[in-house]
């Protein structure tokens, strides 16, 4: 359902791209016909292209990270495990930061993180210049992380079931950053970034 909320940003001239079966309120339809916005409704892909993505976990989300790694592979994508390999006690920012640091250098294209509750890899992902960690909870947070925050980590809690973990899992990796005025916004997390890494 796309509401006035999702358009109050929206200027003259945007193309705005909803979902093929998406739904407008009459308010939003409005704003659409008085602001002069496009509407581009587009099908929703699965493994739109095939990435590398890395996956990290620490031991609470080591058996998650297991679901998701086979998930990316039923997904079309490649994978690279920068561990941990079992449930013994380790420390996540060690995974968070692998796994970071491969996308940062471009190594992987993408990476996803498990760990106990997921805001601690997502910590410490957000340290590593270039990256933009997202902690997602729900397959909305994890299309909204993509198309309008460009996120390039997922972390996720490894308390997740695997039914809900597949469906954020599966949204967040069929999602893009396509609009102007989302592209125009993450410049800008960039260079708040830039300023700080002088």
């Amino acid at each position: 359902m796309i509401t006035e909320r999702e358009l109050r940003d929206a200027v003259e001239g945007d193309i705005v791209r909803v979902d093929e079966q998406a739904l407008l309120t009459p308010l939003a339809e409005d704003i659409l016909r008085e602001r002069g916005i496009k509407l581009e409704r587009a099908r929703r892909r699965t493994a739109a292209r095939r990435r590398k993505i890395a996956l990290g976990a620490d031991h609470g989300g080591f058996e998650m990270k297991e679901v998701v790694k086979r998930l990316v592979a039923d997904l079309g994508h490649q994978h690279q495990d920068f561990g941990t390999h079992s449930t013994d006690a380790v420390d996540y920012p060690d995974y968070a930061h692998l796994v970071a640091r491969a996308v940062a250098r471009g190594a992987c294209d993408l990476g996803i993180v498990v760990d106990g509750a997921g805001i601690g890899s997502c910590m410490v992902a957000n340290k590593v210049p270039g990256v933009r960690a997202a902690m997602c909870y729900d397959e909305a947070s994890a299309r909204n992380s993509r198309e309008h925050n460009g996120a390039n980590v997922l972390t996720l809690s490894g308390k997740t079931s695997p039914e809900l973990l597949r469906k954020i899992v599966t949204a967040w990796l069929a999602s893009e950053l396509t609009e102007d005025r989302h592209k125009r916004r993450v410049a800008k997390i960039d260079a708040i970034e830039r300023e700080y890494s002088k």
